[in-house]
């Protein structure tokens, strides 16, 4: 790939058509598969947009959901090859696309210096020659698509019957992917789904061709080498092969936070760098063990690092890529500043230029019941409050991809859904809770959002698709580091802030990525330890405490790599010594033993 990062999946909708707008400047980026509704109406836009035939797949046509996300992605497909031709064709003049797309790439690589070339060359026929094999070796961005593995319901038919596990949420967008003609990546995220992962091999495109070229790839998002491991070795007992990791901070990203525990980023990079190796070797002789039986012979495969979460600078970009050995980095929330990128509203867009970092928080805001980033501004958090305050908590629910919870229903409902909400504050009320501990259940209960509707309807208004009685509310997920951002950015802009042609933090105070992500580790475990002081027993001792090891360990790592950080020229290096100092003494100030005391005499 000629570009060394790539633009994740944002939200639900906030990448869902950013391919169509970068992949034609060889710009990789990632759409979310998880909304067929969301799929079949961007196609529809679309499709009316370019003049294109579209015909409607409705939700009573069998395996609807596969074919809207097969359709959608075709569309996407078509579309970037339109626009990538349309560049080729174009002269080597200042201000078309085919300039940007060579001013754009970054300046190692071999293409640009070809450019570069091309441009001093003052022989008219050979730098006529000079243009043409240029043109020819351009290449497009990848249209990659991902899954949360974890959302996957099951779906029933009209008398309420299972439909089987085939047509569950996840398998059928798995099978979107596939049915479609991209030759590109699934991103699975969100940990392993043994029945997501068996279905993989049904499909042909995951298992090699007779050159032993795949045509479609797998691509493993995950947060800790062990995790990694152990999902890869899965697949490749299936013949499937992981031609990626994605490496992400747990908590220092965007959208839902897995946290690991106590396991911080660099030293994650650093197990993935020393032990790379040994995983590939033991992964190849599983994974031709399993081709023999399918009766497929294949070369060894390629296998990529790379690394996203919390990157805001050049001089990170460049250490993770050189100190690790990394093959690409993620970029993502920052692209939210950037409106010919990324779907976000002007109002919501606005809000976010003028966010301060206390306007961003990790929430108990997701259905799912993990951690989320969400963003304090936000229309959908306006309007939570603004149903809480009129005492009708909760949303409709019409989606249902994140229904879950049987606690009150036969048929699994979402924590979000005004069904129930009522019903769980209506118990709460009925208990023997004190008003205090009444009001906190409560907060809890009424604190999780619709993300649904709230993570698509800015790709509606912004389009100007949205129906007139459908919610306006926005829902964003931003991570962090978006805080240190202002100001609303071209593409330009952002690509040569990552490749360190212009700083867009010129000016602003910001700890280094690896402070960030240890300063939300350690405000979140200070969180785990005085919610567990009600559910104190050996186990939770022991997590607690193997938590807070991690993190010492990490801090020891940092310290260790400080010469490291300390031939980078940028000064946030030199405050590094002194800020990991004084987390390890307010670390070390947290004593799980001393809260489990203070419970114990309470107690009695």
């Amino acid at each position: 790939m000629l570009h060394k990062f790539h633009i994740p999946v944002l939200g639900i909708g906030y990448s869902i058509d950013t391919p169509i707008k970068v992949a034609k400047y060889g710009i990789s980026s990632v759409v979310s598969i998880v909304d067929d509704s969301l799929t079949e109406r961007m196609r529809q836009y679309y499709s009316e947009k370019e003049g294109l035939p579209f015909h409607l797949i409705t939700k009573t046509q069998a395996d609807h959901r596969a074919k809207r996300i097969t359709a959608y992605l075709n569309l996407l497909n078509e579309l970037v090859e339109m626009n990538f031709q349309a560049l080729k064709r174009q002269a080597f003049e200042e201000g078309t696309d085919l300039v940007k797309y060579f001013e754009l790439l970054p300046d190692q690589s071999y293409l640009k210096k070809a450019y570069f070339e091309m441009l001093k060359e003052q022989d008219f026929a050979k730098k006529g020659a000079l243009q043409q094999k240029l043109k020819s070796r351009l290449t497009k961005g990848a249209i990659d698509a991902n899954i949360m593995s974890k959302v996957d319901k099951i779906n029933t038919d009209k008398n309420g019957e299972s439909l089987g596990d085939v047509f569950s949420d996840a398998l059928a967008s798995l099978r979107g992917f596939a049915n479609s003609n991209l030759n590109s990546s699934l991103i699975l995220s969100a940990g392993m789904n043994p029945r997501l992962y068996s279905y993989l091999e049904n499909f042909s495109c995951f298992l090699p061709d007779s050159e032993g070229k795949l045509a479609k790839k797998v691509i493993l998002k995950v947060s800790d080498f062990r995790s990694a491991f152990i999902q890869a070795k899965f697949l490749a007992k299936k013949g499937i092969w992981v031609s990626e990791f994605r490496i992400e901070s747990g908590l220092n990203c965007g959208g839902h936070a897995f946290a690991t525990d106590g396991f911080l980023l660099g030293p994650i990079l650093e197990e993935f760098k020393q032990r790379k190796a040994e995983m590939l070797e033991e992964l190849e002789v599983i994974y031709q063990k399993a081709l023999e039986t399918k009766g497929i012979s294949c070369e060894p495969l390629n296998m990529r690092i790379s690394v996203q979460g919390g990157i805001g600078t050049a001089e990170e970009n460049n250490f993770l890529m050189d100190y690790y050995n990394l093959d690409a980095t993620g970029w993502g929330s920052p692209f939210l500043l950037v409106p010919e990128v990324s779907n976000v509203d002007d109002k919501t867009l606005i809000d976010l230029v003028s966010a301060t970092q206390d306007d961003f928080y990790v929430s108990d805001s997701s259905p799912l019941g993990v951690p989320f980033n969400n963003f304090r501004k936000s229309s959908m958090e306006k309007l939570r409050l603004e149903r809480i305050a009129k005492g009708v908590p909760g949303s409709p629910c019409t989606k249902k991809y994140l229904v879950s919870n049987t606690e009150f229903t036969k048929e699994a409902i979402c924590t979000a859904s005004r069904k129930y909400q009522k019903l769980k504050i209506q118990q709460l009320k009925e208990s023997d809770l004190s008003a205090d501990d009444l009001k906190i259940a409560i907060d809890n209960v009424t604190e999780k959002i619709c993300l649904c509707e709230g993570l698509t309807s800015a790709s509606y208004i912004k389009g100007e698709i949205l129906k007139p009685k459908e919610n306006k509310a926005v829902a964003i997920c931003p991570g962090p580091n978006i805080a240190y951002f202002s100001g609303v950015h071209s593409m330009e802009e952002m690509v040569k802030h990552i490749y360190g042609k212009i700083n867009l933090l010129e000016g602003v105070k910001r700890p280094h990525m690896y402070i960030n992500e240890l300063k939300l580790y350690i405000d979140y475990f200070k969180k785990d330890v005085e919610a567990s002081i009600n559910e104190i027993n050996a186990k939770n001792i022991k997590r607690l405490e193997g938590f807070k090891n991690q993190l010492l360990s990490g801090i020891d790592y940092y310290q260790n790599l400080l010469p490291e950080f300390k031939k980078q020229k940028n000064l946030v290096y030199n405050r590094m010594e002194n800020e990991l100092k004084e987390f390890q003494l307010l670390l070390n100030k947290i004593s799980i033993p001393a809260s489990i005391i203070e419970v114990n005499d309470y107690q009695q």
